[in-house]
């Protein structure tokens, strides 16, 4: 869509009551610019990102957006980090390190950098000078002029889960049916985060809702990082042939009456997501968003 229909979905999303908007790096907009496209034209919406691609960026870019986007929005920016896919990664000229170490370094390098930086001080006038922050035990940062600096991690896997729970304030799990989510919260604990995605058409016809499945999901069923989790899921090679059994997309898409799509996001909140992002397509045109459930889904 284009930036001035991205102020009109943010602030529509806003007035029927969403907390936020997510939105991805790998098929779209910048992240960082799009965050501000969306906290302008809202007062309360948190912009999302799920995910940024850390191979992307290095961590002092990731630590001046945070600091630039919560400051002008008054805290309501939330920095969905991810390690991506590797064809993703090295198809930019990057080198697809070990998913773990890699995370937990990276973020550790995000609270250095906040300790070298703040976008409140003059810093060429003042002298660089290490600046005030606090750690929380979960690894959050916390400024000592601008707040909280969080981050939720991309989780598949138990160990990405853990180390989701250790250093940030969560998970942002896609492409997971409820008892992923399930597994997810009971690894991390009560206390983290944990914000899975469930996509949803509002149709009876089961054939259409199906055909958008298998359009949607056909690059997600070609990584690995998704089938080897799908698999631990439940689900076999079977599965992922042509396009996807009905069985995989079923439960990857949600499909129905607007009480069968509110049945299957709440499967997400008695398993223990603290937040579902709704991914809502049009029947017609399922590159639209499908506002009508979206309506329905906020009452």
């Amino acid at each position: 869509m284009s930036s001035d229909e991205l102020k009109l979905t943010a602030s529509k999303a806003e007035n029927l009551g969403y907390g936020a908007i997510w939105y991805p790096e790998a098929a779209g907009r910048e992240p960082f610019s799009t965050a501000a496209i969306i906290l302008s034209a809202t007062k309360t919406l948190t912009a999302a990102t799920g995910i940024v691609n850390l191979y992307g960026r290095d961590a002092m870019v990731c630590a001046t957006g945070q600091q630039t986007l919560n400051e002008m929005s008054g805290g309501r920016f939330l920095l969905g980090l991810g390690v991506s896919h590797r064809m993703f990664v090295e198809g930019r000229g990057h080198s697809y390190e070990k998913p773990l170490s890699t995370m937990k370094n990276y973020v550790s390098s995000i609270a250095e950098c906040h300790k070298m930086i703040s976008v409140t001080k003059n810093l060429a006038v003042t002298g660089i000078e290490e600046q005030p922050i606090k750690i929380k035990t979960n690894g959050t940062v916390v400024l000592e002029d601008l707040g909280e600096m969080p981050i939720v991690l991309a989780a598949l896997g138990p160990k990405m889960m853990a180390l989701s729970a250790e250093i940030s304030k969560g998970a942002h799990p896609y492409n997971t049916i409820p008892e992923h989510t399930a597994e997810a919260r009971e690894i991390m604990g009560n206390d983290a985060w944990l914000c899975p995605m469930i996509r949803v058409c509002l149709t009876s016809n089961a054939s259409r809702a199906r055909e958008i499945g298998r359009q949607v999901l056909g690059l997600y069923l070609q990584l690995p990082n998704y089938t080897n989790m799908l698999k631990s899921s439940g689900f076999t090679d079977s599965d992922f042939q042509d396009g996807g059994s009905d069985r995989l997309i079923d439960a990857l898409m949600a499909w129905g009456s607007a009480a069968d799509l509110e049945t299957r996001v709440k499967e997400h909140l008695d398993a223990g997501a603290s937040h579902v992002c709704i991914q809502s397509m049009d029947e017609k045109d399922p590159a639209k968003v499908g506002w009508e459930a979206l309506e329905l889904l906020a009452k």
